[in-house]
C-alpha cells in the first residue's frame, strides 16, 4: 500500500505536507489515503487536527481503521470508506486543507478537492520525483480558484484557494 521506498524514507517525505499546514485548524482530509501517508504521520504530529482518511478500497480502510485504534488516535482520525465524490455528503463541513499523495493526476486531485475544501483553505500535493513538465498550469488553477505558492520544498505543490 505504501509503495517499494523504506518506511523511513515514506514518513520522512510526509514531513513534507507539515509545514504548509502550520496555521491551519480544523479538519485535514487525507484523499486516498492507502496505507495511511501522509494524514497518519499528520494526525501523529499535529494532534490539533481532526483528520479524515478516505480510501475507496475496504481491504485499505479496515488496515486503516486498526492502525488508527492502535495508535490511541480514534477521538482524532476518521477513516472512510468510499469515492471522494461522495465526500460532500459525508463530511460534517469543509475540510480546511485537503492532501494527496498518489490519489491522480492533477485535475482528478482538485476536482476531489474543491467540492470539500473551505474557502481560503488549501490543497498540499505530492509531486512527482522527476517532474519535468509543470503540471500545475495557470489554465487549470484559475479553472478551480486557485493560485500556486511559492515555497522552498519542491517535493509536494501548496495551492490556496481564492474563491469559493
Amino acid at each position: 500500500m505504501l509503495g517499494a521506498a523504506p518506511i523511513s524514507d515514506i514518513i520522512e517525505h510526509s514531513g513534507a505536507f507539515l509545514a504548509p499546514l502550520f496555521g491551519i485548524s480544523g479538519t485535514v482530509v487525507d484523499l486516498g489515503s492507502g496505507g495511511g501517508v501522509p494524514g497518519l504521520v499528520i494526525a501523529w504530529m499535529r494532534s490539533d487536527l481532526r483528520v479524515v482518511l478516505v480510501d475507496r478500497r475496504a481491504t485499505r480502510t479496515d488496515h486503516l481503521q486498526r492502525l488508527v485504534h492502535r495508535l490511541g488516535r480514534a477521538d482524532q482520525v476518521t477513516v472512510l470508506t468510499t469515492d471522494a465524490a461522495a465526500l460532500p455528503r459525508l463530511l460534517d463541513g469543509p475540510a480546511t486543507a485537503v492532501v494527496a499523495r498518489s490519489f491522480g493526476p492533477p485535475d482528478a486531485v482538485l476536482t476531489a478537492a474543491i467540492p470539500i475544501l473551505a474557502e481560503g483553505g488549501i490543497v498540499v500535493v505530492s509531486e512527482p520525483p522527476e517532474a519535468t513538465v509543470a503540471r500545475w498550469t495557470p489554465e487549470l488553477l484559475n479553472a478551480h480558484g486557485l493560485a500556486r505558492r511559492d515555497q522552498p520544498d519542491t517535493r509536494v505543490a501548496v495551492l490556496d484557494r481564492t474563491s469559493a
